[in-house]
């Protein structure tokens, strides 16, 4: 099954999804699957009128929806409605409440980029040793063009895309979630 994209091409919606507990819900339901806003208010530290209301915006944005199996009439269950969020930052470069969503979502990304890889780094002595072994990092500097960086970013989404076509079961003990961050910038002339 190919993963599901939400292409974010209006200021509005960038805006809605820019706000710090928006991003840790939708992070959370698309990792963890479908919760309740007390569910998620619990998980984050915040009253579940709060999360009602900011998982209700992301409803109204797209970026959730109604999950199918609701466990009563008391409370909704909410589950992420795509894979994968993307947008074109250079889309939303001309307005200062673009900018400044991009800022919002860049420092957020950031954030979570950082806090996985040292939650992974401090706690990997605890890990078998194939895991251990099989966790990669790594960084190449490479000559391109613009256009060449955009083809490669959709041959790696592609891969990315392969293997979560045909993801491990969840019974397989071996199999663990993996996070692979995509990263790919251009690197001034003059730094060394």
């Amino acid at each position: 099954m190919a993963l599901s994209r939400k292409q974010v091409t209006d200021v509005d919606t960038l805006r809605a999804l820019a706000h710090p507990l928006r991003v840790r819900l939708l992070g959370a339901l698309r990792l963890d699957g479908p919760a309740t806003a007390s569910e998620l208010g619990r998980r984050f530290g915040e009253s579940s009128g709060s999360t009602s209301y900011h998982l209700r915006q992301l409803e109204r944005f797209g970026f959730v929806v109604e999950a199918d199996e609701q466990p009563s009439r008391r409370e909704r269950r909410w589950r992420a409605a795509h894979d994968v969020t993307s947008f074109r930052p250079a889309d939303f470069l001309d307005e200062a409440a673009g900018r400044e969503a991009l800022e919002l979502l860049d420092q957020q990304w950031l954030r979570f980029l950082v806090d996985t890889v040292q939650t992974w780094h401090r706690s990997r002595q605890t890990w078998p040793r194939e895991w251990v072994e099989a966790a990669d990092r790594g960084d190449l500097v490479i000559r391109l063009r613009p256009d060449d960086v955009v083809q490669l970013s959709q041959e790696l989404f592609d891969v990315v895309q392969r293997w979560a076509n045909s993801p491990r079961p969840a019974t397989d003990p071996q199999a663990r979630q993996v996070i692979v961050h995509v990263l790919a910038t251009p690197l001034a002339e003059d730094v060394q």
